[in-house]
């Protein structure tokens, strides 16, 4: 029943969605860029190509899933508390060869070298 009513009401959300974005851009840019910066007027559907360009180069709307984020951290949090002392410091080592020194936040104060 409840996958009914999802498939019912998802897409109608999601056309209702992308037109409001869309009119959203268009409107801002309409009364903004012209006046600012004398640049053209656009219609709506140029406004949904800046919608779908922005997606592209920036991501955006929100965490579109977990995509294995928390699978990994979770991994390599294992994988540090199994190490012994000696481990740990030879891995802290490695990762100061690949990638430089730093300071942890609050931690201690090595100098760059």
């Amino acid at each position: 029943m409840k996958k009914l009513w999802i498939a019912l009401i998802a897409p109608p959300a999601i056309v209702l969605f992308v037109w409001l974005f869309g009119e959203i851009i268009m409107h801002l840019w309409n009364w903004l860029l012209p006046s600012l910066f004398g640049w053209h007027v656009i219609t709506f559907w140029q406004a949904l190509g800046l919608l779908v360009l922005c997606r592209i180069l920036f991501g955006g709307f929100g965490n579109s899933g977990n995509r294995g984020g928390g699978r990994r951290r979770r991994r390599e949090r294992e994988m540090w508390e199994s190490m012994t002392p000696e481990e740990r410091e030879a891995f802290r080592q490695s990762m100061r060869n690949r990638c430089g020194p730093f300071n942890a936040p609050g931690g201690g104060t090595q100098e760059p070298a």
